[in-house]
């Protein structure tokens, strides 16, 4: 939740206003009130930082005015009615005019803290999807590219942009997906070696014999076949920085040759005795424990430790759930204009499909469902149907709110592997009451609440 923006709280009952004021504040949200519909218009405008909760019968301009004037400013604001017993029938014309829900007289405290906290967490992220598609537009800033406002992802672009303009070599450590060549074009893009070139090499995609000559390039008639010189990748990454992908699969006798390299910063092309001076930064990217491996002898620990200087280690998607619609929003926005079809929004049914989902291919893995779903083609995750709205068709309000609560339930145990107690504290209720609902939706916490996923009918996952 983003605690910089506002609850715009439009209330003429004053013993009211108080009330939905304090309980707001006392739950860490920041609101302003007023008491009539024209005195919140002048604080609105589209990109408002926050979101509106009013009345529905006010002096002057109703609530219903107000929503339809949010509606035309902004679609995507969140408008939260209240409204007393004789106004389902307004209540109703007020959600098909575009507003976020409404809450019924009389209400209890954590009811209204509840929706407006869920109306917050939806305005954040419209927000910063809107700053998403001006950085997209202007193209500027590598680190934004780094997508997400989980504490992993924030943390990750402080590291970046603290050690981009540093000589120093980086070792990237992260799961297949993960996004570690951007985090190298990254560091790549913010330092002083942007003019020169990034030279990347997957060193697990060329045979032993070629990696050799790939790296350090040879002279004419160095081995069969070489009818000229070659410049190889270090060389040709001279004063800019040389990406080595799944540098775990290296040969150990190329190894020794680039530990000489990173200590001298010289290299022999192949058949010369010519010591070439290179600078260039080494950023090194796995998917293995290097150190791991250099205790089992199939990495050398010199080498190691001689990349090991500064480590970014990549968190895999199903660790930083709370990215997913963010990431899926900038990969639909770069679909789209790479087909030139329009961005396609994304229902209820396929959010939770997403959420839901353990993407063992990471965030290359949700990219390839963007682009599905910009193409408008089934995807392995969302199904033939693309996941549209179709198990919802039929249910009821109340139907509805059950299955997106057992939902948000079953995402929470996985998240926090079957633990009662953590699970109650994500989502912000007492253990009894999670404990009740998981009686009512049949579902259950791991077993002694320690480990296993949530289960349906009291069997374990």
């Amino acid at each position: 939740m983003n605690r910089a923006l506002t609850v715009l709280l439009i209330e003429d009952d004053l013993p009211m206003q108080l009330g939905c004021q304090q309980a707001l504040q006392l739950a860490g949200l920041a609101v302003r009130a007023v008491d009539r519909a024209e005195a919140a218009l002048p604080l609105l405008a589209a990109g408002f930082p926050g979101i509106v909760v009013t009345d529905m019968r006010l002096p002057g301009a109703d609530g219903l005015s107000l929503v339809r004037h949010c509606q035309a400013m902004e679609p995507e604001l969140p408008v939260i009615m209240i409204t007393g017993h004789g106004d389902v029938s307004l209540a109703v014309e007020a959600m098909r005019s575009g507003a976020y829900d409404f809450i019924p007289k009389p209400f209890s405290s954590d009811a209204l803290v509840e929706v407006v906290r869920r109306a917050m967490d939806k305005r954040a992220l419209t927000l910063e999807v809107i700053a998403l598609r001006e950085a997209l537009a202007r193209q500027d800033g590598e680190a934004s590219r780094l997508v997400g406002r989980s504490p992993q992802m924030v943390a990750l672009r402080a590291l970046v942009q603290r050690v981009a303009n540093s000589a120093v070599d980086v070792l990237i450590r992260g799961e297949t997906g993960t996004g570690k060549e951007l985090v190298a074009q990254a560091l790549h893009g913010l330092s002083g070696r942007r003019s020169a070139p990034l030279v990347a090499l997957n060193c697990g995609g060329l045979p032993d014999s070629l990696l050799d000559s790939e790296l350090f390039g040879h002279e004419a008639g160095a081995f069969t076949g070489a009818a000229k010189r070659r410049v190889g990748k270090i060389e040709h990454a001279h004063r800019g920085t040389l990406f080595l992908d799944e540098v775990e699969s290296m040969p150990l006798g190329v190894q020794v040759k680039l530990l000489r390299v990173l200590q001298d910063r010289v290299i022999e092309r192949l058949g010369s005795n010519q010591r070439v001076p290179v600078d260039c930064r080494v950023v090194a990217a796995t998917k293995d424990d290097l150190a791991q491996r250099a205790r089992q002898g199939s990495f050398r620990s010199d080498l190691y430790y001689r990349l090991n200087v500064v480590t970014i280690d990549l968190p895999p998607l199903r660790e930083r759930r709370e990215d997913i619609p963010l990431l899926l929003e900038h990969f639909c926005l770069l679909a789209a204009s790479r087909f030139g079809l329009p961005a396609p929004g994304v229902g209820e049914a396929q959010r939770r499909r997403l959420m839901a989902h353990d993407w063992p291919g990471n965030v290359r893995e949700l990219r390839n469902v963007a682009d599905c779903l910009v193409l408008g083609v089934p995807s392995e995750v969302l199904g033939p149907t693309g996941g549209a709205e179709v198990a919802t068709t039929g249910l009821s309000l109340a139907e509805r709110v059950d299955e997106f609560e057992r939902s948000l339930i079953r995402e929470a145990l996985k998240r926090e592997g079957g633990h009662l107690g953590r699970s109650a504290a994500a989502l912000r209720v007492p253990k009894t009451t999670l404990a009740d609902k998981l009686r009512k939706h049949g579902l259950q916490a791991g077993r002694g609440s320690e480990g296993g996923n949530a289960s349906e009918d009291g069997a374990p996952a």
